[in-house]
């Protein structure tokens, strides 16, 4: 758990539950019913009932406290509870903090959710409105003045930058976009199920922010995801074939701000998904090769292709033609411009079905997953596999 030495936390807990509500544009009901339901849907997943848990995490941003989740959901003492910040960063890490919870006898049965209306309700891509003043907050005062209001327009920033760097033009965006919205297209989950698209679709899609279209950016979903941890032991004699965590980090990179982290030497890659893939590397002992399925955050597309280069799945600037090969099964549940936008969470559950073998678009023989969390802010990331 360091990024000087390798943790001894892997293997220890597993994945053996997970469960989500419908995704759509307009829930209908709290953000509260969507994270009891899809808690009540992962335990039911694992063979286990709400009186097994006694631990909870979730986000900061999560509007459904865990001691009002556990009475709601009928969960009775907690002895472990816990909120990760940074936005779609935390998703990888709810996990890791329930490992560590697991792995360290402090809980027995950790159960990560997160669960919004960000559709009907508050829409994060409308961008900064009405916040509270926070040291951390002050960075955008150096651009909210100049028109950088909404996460669209602090991704393109390095977006521009990473074409020009290595003489590309947008269209190496749309590869994410075509591959996501191929496998979205054949998953029953997904908003856009049945609605593949191509790269010239992509490209006569509406600028947002330039060089961003409206087919780089990710969807806006209502809708709860809930996976659930325990030990590797016990895993195994639950419902479902568990996912084992194999590795799990969190990453904060020099010069690290949220979403504007304009004034390092270099905008065309995510250092804070460096110091993730290099502790993932190291403590599961596995390298590029030996991953069978990535599931990496495309909140904006051009943050994948950055991702498979921090992680030496190719060199700087390839991405592109990586995608384009299919070099690599990527987001196989549609990711979130395909699937939902769940911060990350969908991602974790599609990683866990891999290994279990029940994706809709099933790598056959899939071993070991990659999953990572938002991009831009302080993040984390998951290695998970088959139990031995």
């Amino acid at each position: 758990m360091s990024v000087r030495r390798a943790d001894s936390l892997g293997g220890k807990a597993a994945v053996a539950g997970i469960g989500a509500t419908e995704f759509s544009k307009d829930s209908g009901r709290s953000e509260l019913k969507l994270a009891v339901e899809a808690v009540h849907a992962a335990l039911d997943d694992a063979g286990l009932a709400p009186a097994d848990v006694d631990g909870l995490v979730t986000f900061t941003m999560d509007t459904s406290p865990e001691i009002t989740v556990a009475q709601a959901a009928g969960i009775g003492e907690l002895s472990f509870f816990s909120r990760i910040h940074y936005g779609g960063g935390a998703a990888c890490a709810t996990v890791q903090q329930a490992a560590l919870a697991v792995a360290s006898g402090v809980a027995d049965v950790v159960v990560c959710y997160r669960a919004f209306n960000e559709r009907s309700g508050r829409r994060f891509g409308s961008g900064v409105q009405q916040r509270e003043p926070t040291a951390e907050g002050a960075a955008l005062g150096w651009n909210l003045p100049f028109g950088l209001l909404t996460p669209a327009s602090w991704v393109a920033m390095a977006a521009q930058r990473y074409l020009h760097t290595y003489g590309l033009t947008p269209e190496a965006f749309g590869h994410v976009a075509v591959t996501d919205r191929r496998h979205a297209a054949r998953n029953p989950a997904a908003y856009f199920y049945g609605k593949p698209i191509t790269l010239a679709e992509h490209a006569a899609s509406r600028w947002i922010v330039e060089p961003l279209r409206l087919l780089d950016c990710c969807q806006e979903t209502d809708g709860g995801q809930a996976i659930v941890v325990t030990s590797a032991e016990r895993a195994r004699d639950l419902r479902q074939p568990p996912a084992v965590i194999v590795a799990a980090a969190q990453g904060a990179g020099r010069a690290q701000e949220q979403m504007t982290s304009f004034y390092r030497d270099d905008l065309t890659g995510l250092p804070e998904m460096g110091v993730v893939a290099r502790q993932l590397w190291r403590n599961s002992g596995l390298a590029p090769a030996d991953i069978d399925v990535a599931i990496l955050y495309d909140h904006f597309t051009p943050f994948v292709l950055m991702q498979l280069e921090e992680f030496g799945f190719c060199g700087p600037g390839e991405a592109a033609d990586f995608v384009a090969a299919d070099a690599l099964p990527l987001n196989t549940h549609g990711g979130q411009l395909g699937e939902a936008y769940l911060h990350g969470m969908n991602g974790i559950a599609e990683a866990v079905r891999q290994i279990r073998g029940t994706s809709v678009n099933q790598l056959p023989g899939a071993a070991t997953t990659l999953v990572t969390a938002g991009t831009g802010v302080p993040t984390s990331g998951l290695v998970l596999g088959r139990a031995e």
